[in-house]
Parts: C-alpha cells; structure tokens; sequence
C-alpha cells in the first residue's frame, strides 16, 4: 500500500531534522530545507538549488509542498489593497486581503473554508462551513501573496474567512510555524486573532502567552440583542466572555480589542454606548468600531455620521475608541463577499 505524502509546509523543524533523521540526513539539510519552504517561498522541491538531485527525489517521494491556485486578483485604484481569491487543491475557496497603512503593510487571512459560528451580519457564513484549513493553507495566503505582489507583510491580522479559535490547533501550529526564528520568524506582537469568543479556546490561549493581540467580536452589550446577531452567544454569554477577556489580560498583560460592527437600527443607540461603556469601562482595551459591510442577503446598513456620533458618546464616556478606516472599498474587500459571489 503506497505510504500518504506529508505536508511539509505544515511540519515544524523539528519534525523535518527528524524525517530526514530517518532518511539518513544530516540536521543542516532540515535547516536548509526549512529556510527554502519558509525565507525563499519555493514551491517546488527542484527549486532548492543547494540540495543534491537524489535528495531532492528523495522529498519528492516522502513530502508535497501545498500550493494555492490565484483565481481572482482585485486591486484597488484608491488605497493599494489587494483582494485574493484562491483555490485550494480540493476545489474550495478562500480569501485574503493585502492592505497598505502608514505603519507598513498588513495581511489579512483565512482560517477555514467557511464558517460555523452564523453571524447575521457576515457574508462569510452564508455558505456554511467547508472545512478547516492546515497550517500550510494559511501560510501560502501569505507566501504568494508576498511574491504576487512583491511587498512584505509586516504585520498579521486573522480576520478573514473562518472563526480561528474554531480551528484552534491547527492556527496554532500555524503560528508557531511564522514564528519560527529558522523560518518567516515574524514576531507574534504584530499578529491580531480576531474571535467571535468560544470561552475555553481564549482561556487555552491566554496560557500560552504568545504576545498577539486578541481582537474580540463583541457587536453589542446586551445578551439578548447578542444572540440574536451572533449565535454564540447561547454557549458563552457576554459575562462568561468578559471574564475570560479580563483572565485573558492579566495573564498575557497584554490589551484586548473590542471589535464592534454599528448596525443602523441594531446596536448604535445612546443607550448602545452607555452599555458598551459600562461594560468595558476599567479594562486595558480599545474599541474598534466598524461600519458594518453591506451584504445582498442581509439588510444590514451603517451610516457613517452615525458611526462617527457613536464613537464620540464613547469618547464623551471616557472610553479609548476609533473607527475603522475603510480600505479596499472599491473591490468590497471585506473577506466572505468575492468566495460567496464566485461560488454562487
């Protein structure tokens, strides 16, 4: 019976200096091989120029290097960003998003194909969950994206299709895979992990002290009108939520971003920032107000001057707040939108 080939884009280096162990190579050809996957983005083992003709068969036989088809390429005439739509060697979809900011430039990727979580507000759950992606299908949105584009992401943000925390063991292989020293070695503090907030996934977080930046979904400071917008709501309550968020804070020292989508309507009232307040107030956190994206299926609407009259009553009610810029709104950068229209 002829043996599955490995995935080595989502092996650690540990575990190729042990494969190659077995094959009877030396420990220097794992590390030269890594830098090959993880600094130099090849995607063909007959790239790796320094490594011999029988080696290089050799891990052609035992290994395959998952690659990521582009199928759509949107570029904004307005901002630089970048929207990607690929498509993974089993058919489905997924996105990413390049985004150009004053700091440097900014990737934001997928972490399943699909979504579970059923926001109402986010095209990304319309057509319901696929199927987790590996580590090395969240690493090749970046690789490619980097050598299609021929800029460096320096900062990381896992907002895109997918819940990650849903995907927990995966993402964090994926992390510990770009933060590699020997490899990509991007250091966890420019990564933001955006969670809809599964409780025990943000505490197992929380222990493991990885120094990126929690960004919870939170949309609104009533448990009722909560459920209502966001299913997991039910399983972890906001008081369950806000108490993992501040475990979460004193075990990492690190501050916390509330992602809030102002819905017109919904969650924008006076009484919306005197709650949302109230509940936050005397946390280390900030505020991230989104204008919520419009969707076809979806009657959800923002109206910016409303947007702006919220953050400021938060200001007013002495709360560290800001509003999303809006990049890539020419080609609807928002992740969900271009999977949904292609597939449809």
């Amino acid at each position: 019976m002829e043996t599955e080939k490995l995935d080595i884009l989502s092996l650690s280096l540990d575990e190729i200096i042990m494969e190659l162990d077995s094959m009877g190579e030396k420990k220097f050809r794992a590390e030269q091989i890594f830098n090959w996957l993880h600094v130099k983005k090849v995607t063909e083992f007959s790239e790796m120029s320094n490594i011999s003709l029988e080696l290089r068969t050799k891990l052609s036989e035992k290994f395959y290097i998952k690659r990521l088809n582009i199928v759509k390429r949107l570029e904004s005439c307005v901002d630089n960003t970048i929207k990607y739509l690929y498509e993974l060697d089993d058919g489905n979809h997924i996105e990413s998003v390049f985004m150009d900011y004053k700091h440097g430039n900014s990737i934001c990727i997928s972490t399943q194909v699909g979504c579970k979580m059923g926001c109402n507000f986010c095209a990304s759950t319309i057509a319901g969950f696929r199927r987790n992606l590996t580590p090395s299908e969240m690493l090749m949105q970046i690789y490619l994206a980097e050598k299609d584009s021929g800029r460096h992401a320096d900062s990381l943000v896992l907002m895109g299709i997918g819940e990650p925390l849903d995907n927990y063991d995966n993402v964090i292989r994926f992390l510990e895979l770009l933060s590699a020293p020997k490899g990509r070695n991007m250091s966890l503090r420019h990564v933001s992990l955006s969670t809809c907030g599964i409780v025990p996934k943000i505490n197992e977080l929380a222990k493991l002290r990885t120094g990126l930046t929690l960004s919870v979904s939170l949309h609104s400071a009533d448990n009722e009108r909560r459920s209502e917008i966001m299913p997991v709501n039910r399983s972890w309550n906001i008081e369950e939520l806000i108490s993992a968020c501040k475990n979460y804070i004193r075990d990492t020292g690190r501050r916390i971003s509330f992602e809030y989508a102002v819905i017109s309507g919904v969650n924008d009232s006076p009484r919306d920032a005197e709650a949302l307040a109230g509940l936050l107030r005397g946390m280390n956190c900030h505020i991230n107000l989104i204008p919520v994206n419009k969707i076809k299926e979806r009657s959800y609407t923002a109206d910016r001057s409303a947007v702006e009259k919220f953050s400021a009553r938060l200001e007013k009610l002495g709360m560290n707040v800001t509003v999303r810029r809006t990049l890539g709104a020419d080609i609807n950068a928002a992740c969900g939108q271009l999977r949904r229209e292609y597939e449809i």
